[in-house]
């Protein structure tokens, strides 16, 4: 399905969520972050986030749901499931993503981001009593996400891993 179609073709951005029926695709692409995907096979209606990190963290006193945080985008997809008249254990879910995008470095910055993305996931899907019916996680590569929510298919390509290393250029004379 393609806009021209009449379709909505819809690309998430970090942070971003969307909710939509049959006639939506959903595309993002993801390193560490991750993303959820939620489908009703009956009604054929889904939602899709790109969560950047697990948690807001605990200083955070707002109560508004924030899509760049696991803990944020799940209540906001949950009110969505219920704004459409349904129940969570109605839709398929999935996770995706959560690679270590920096596996050699001695990056402090990264500190398995990836792995503690998917393990929070993880963990509140537990605890609201939900189940993953799919999941694509970890790795040391990007990935392409296409879900059709006619079908509930989630399509995912790979980036490539073991790209030489830089580098230093000789500088001539």
């Amino acid at each position: 399905m393609t806009p021209e179609d009449g379709g909505i073709d819809v690309f998430l951005q970090p942070g971003d969520l969307y909710f939509g029926d049959e006639d939506t695709k959903i595309r993002t692409v993801l390193g560490s972050c991750v993303s959820l995907t939620f489908w009703h096979p009956a009604l054929r209606i889904g939602g899709m986030s790109h969560c950047l990190l697990p948690s807001r963290g605990k200083g955070s006193a707002s109560g508004v749901l924030d899509g760049r945080y696991v803990d944020g985008a799940l209540p906001w997809l949950t009110r969505e499931i219920f704004a459409h008249g349904t129940r969570p254990g109605e839709y398929e879910i999935k996770l995706f993503g959560g690679a270590d995008m920096f596996p050699r470095s001695n990056l402090a910055t990264d500190m398995g981001i990836g792995r503690k993305n998917v393990g929070h996931a993880v963990s509140i899907l537990e605890r609201m009593g939900m189940t993953i019916t799919t999941k694509d996680v970890g790795g040391t590569v990007s990935r392409s996400l296409i879900f059709d929510l006619a079908s509930g298919d989630v399509w995912v390509r790979r980036g490539t891993a073991g790209e030489p290393p830089l580098q230093k250029l000789a500088v001539a004379a």
